[in-house]
């Protein structure tokens, strides 16, 4: 949910990698950060577990300008992907705007994947959160790889509600700009009945 400073004319909005473990959600993270103009990004903060990390870190993009005479923010979070996670995976849930699920394209991963849409699908639903109308991105990463599913089998599997996807290779930085851009406007329009 949209946090509103009336007195700073601030608007911040939260968008939330999430996804299964090693899927590229850190990777999709680093790369925005080091691509981003200076003046538009804050310092990344990083969460250690003894297994993954949760990362963090302030966008404010000066070419979207005011939404109703407020400045827009944009808090953007991954979540980790082990399994022992759960709980802070809920705890950065809440509160989202937006979600961008990070696919892990390998055919090897497609049981984690599913595993992964199905909490977090059970998540929102938690949340009181309509899944089929929530501002959702979904990101195909890793399809430079050799052994990957197609592009229909993951939107059969993982894509029921059809929400914008973007093919990644976060690595590399392709596709990760575009499913930003995605999820940025996705939260946007959210926000106009303001």
């Amino acid at each position: 949910m949209s946090l509103i400073n009336l007195a700073k004319r601030e608007i911040t909005c939260k968008i939330v990698y999430y996804g299964s473990g090693l899927c590229g959600k850190t990777t999709n993270l680093h790369y925005i950060h080091r691509t981003v103009r200076r003046q538009e990004v804050g310092e990344m903060l990083c969460l250690d577990t003894r297994v993954e990390r949760t990362l963090y870190f302030d966008l404010l993009p000066l070419e979207l300008g005011n939404v109703h005479g407020f400045t827009i923010r944009f808090h953007l979070y991954t979540v980790p992907g082990h399994i022992l996670y759960q709980h802070t995976r809920l705890s950065v849930l809440k509160g989202a705007d937006c979600v961008i699920f990070v696919a892990d394209s390998q055919r090897s991963k497609l049981q984690e994947n599913i595993e992964s849409w199905n909490e977090l699908h059970e998540q929102l639903r938690r949340m009181h959160k309509e899944v089929s109308v929530f501002p959702l991105v979904m990101q195909w990463n890793k399809r430079d790889l050799a052994d990957i599913l197609s592009l229909s089998a993951l939107q059969t599997y993982l894509n029921p509600y059809r929400f914008p996807s973007v093919e990644s290779v976060a690595v590399a930085g392709k596709g990760v700009i575009e499913t930003l851009r995605m999820g940025l406007n996705l939260t946007l329009q959210k926000l106009t009945p303001i």
